[in-house]
């Protein structure tokens, strides 16, 4: 078989524990035996950041600022148990809010439907898509412990001189905890412009989601730069499509999307987005299927990522020389939406319908009854099921017969 030439390359990002051990196992069976492409790789295992002082992360990140396209496995976002485990030099930042900072881009998480799976929610018929403003809050927020009574204030001087300004946060009375987070003027244009402009490719109404009743000002400018933007340069464009833009309070999005049927991006500040992209992926039937892209506000930039963990339990399972049955199906769409997109870019039409073929293989043979144990556990408990190994081979198979 001759090897579809992929022109640029393509920046990868190993991870960690079990998502490692499949990512790999992806790369060797499911990409390179079909594509000829470069890999630019950068080794984002826990151990690694730690030896690198985190470095590696920022230079993976700058490389696919670079190339425009990136590919990246799951990684561990270390608390006090992983500094220990791992004996590390400090609780390092999450990988993700570091590259999502550089890059400035929404992430945007799609569930892959496979028509044999249960939904948890009967009535979404169509795909949500989380779009996730990706930059600043709590991903990056200074948060601290204070260690017993005394004032807390911010203070806040500016460039060009003038009177510097505080402001009182609370009076401890004892020891507790204390966070201070910002945001952009312009990362939020960058993001309501990503979110209308998906949505216009969708055809799909957009809903941005805050809690501007109480962070009047923090949440209010979301709602305020989303307003601007959409009237200033949507308002025409949604109209000849028939679709919509309402702003609603996060408390009150919950509850309609669970009520509605789907077909709409759901437009989440960076720490809702984190968690509603699992409750939307659960409600559709697993944490397992669900697509993650992450956009620069122009579209020029795009990193794919596995949307959940590095599978932990698995892992020990794996080290004591035991086979699993993890799922790789989230691994492999993080390679095929980075493919297609390499294949836009690169004006390549002949990548992107491999991308997309091998996404219709990992649906279809899911939909003919091959699938790993979590997704069977879904289904019956009579549902058979394969190791990952097995898994990996079946789709091997299904993408010859389709490549063929």
């Amino acid at each position: 078989m001759t090897k579809i030439k992929v022109v640029n390359p393509i920046v990868e990002l190993d991870g960690d524990e079990m998502t490692r051990i499949i990512w790999r196992l992806i790369k060797e069976k499911l990409i390179l035996p079909y594509v000829d492409v470069e890999l630019l790789y950068y080794d984002l295992g826990i151990e690694n950041r730690d030896a690198t002082e985190d470095q590696v992360t920022v230079d993976a990140a700058n490389a696919i600022k670079q190339h425009r396209v990136g590919v990246k496995c799951a990684t561990i976002t270390p608390d006090e148990g992983r500094v220990k485990e791992f004996n590390l030099k400090k609780m390092w930042r999450s990988p993700n809010g570091t590259i999502r900072n550089i890059l400035d881009g929404t992430v945007f998480r799609q569930p892959i439907i496979c028509r044999n799976v249960p939904r948890l929610v009967p009535n979404w018929t169509q795909p949500i898509v989380i779009g996730r403003h990706a930059f600043g809050d709590q991903y990056r927020a200074t948060d601290f412990r204070v260690p017993g009574p005394g004032k807390l204030t911010i203070r806040f001087e500016p460039a060009g001189g003038g009177e510097p300004v505080e402001y009182p946060v609370f009076d401890f009375p004892g020891s507790g905890v204390a966070l201070g987070m910002y945001n952009l003027d312009e990362s939020i244009r960058g993001f309501a412009r990503a979110c209308f402009n998906y949505a216009l490719t969708l055809g799909w109404p957009v809903y941005l989601s805050t809690k501007d009743t109480i962070l009047k000002a923090y949440d209010g400018r979301f709602r305020e730069i989303f307003s601007e933007v959409f009237e200033g340069e949507f308002a025409a464009a949604f109209k000849e499509k028939g679709i919509t833009y309402e702003h609603r309070l996060i408390d009150d999005m919950v509850a309609s999307a669970l009520k509605w049927s789907g077909g709409f991006v759901w437009a989440c500040k960076n720490y809702d987005g984190d968690v509603q992209s699992d409750t939307v992926a659960q409600g559709f039937g697993s944490l397992g299927l669900m697509t993650s892209v992450l956009l620069s506000p122009d579209g020029n930039v795009v990193e794919a990522e596995a949307a959940h963990g590095t599978v932990t339990r698995h892992y020990r399972e794996y080290q004591k020389g035991k086979e699993t049955s993890t799922n790789p199906i989230a691994s492999i769409f993080a390679w095929t939406r980075g493919l297609w997109y390499r294949g836009k870019f690169d004006g390549t039409p002949e990548v992107q319908a491999f991308a997309e073929t091998l996404e219709r293989v990992c649906v279809e043979t899911v939909e003919s009854g091959f699938m790993t144990k979590d997704l069977a556990l879904l289904i019956s408990p009579d549902q058979k099921w394969l190791t990952t190994n097995q898994f990996l081979d079946k789709l091997d198979e299904n993408l010859r017969k389709a490549m063929s």
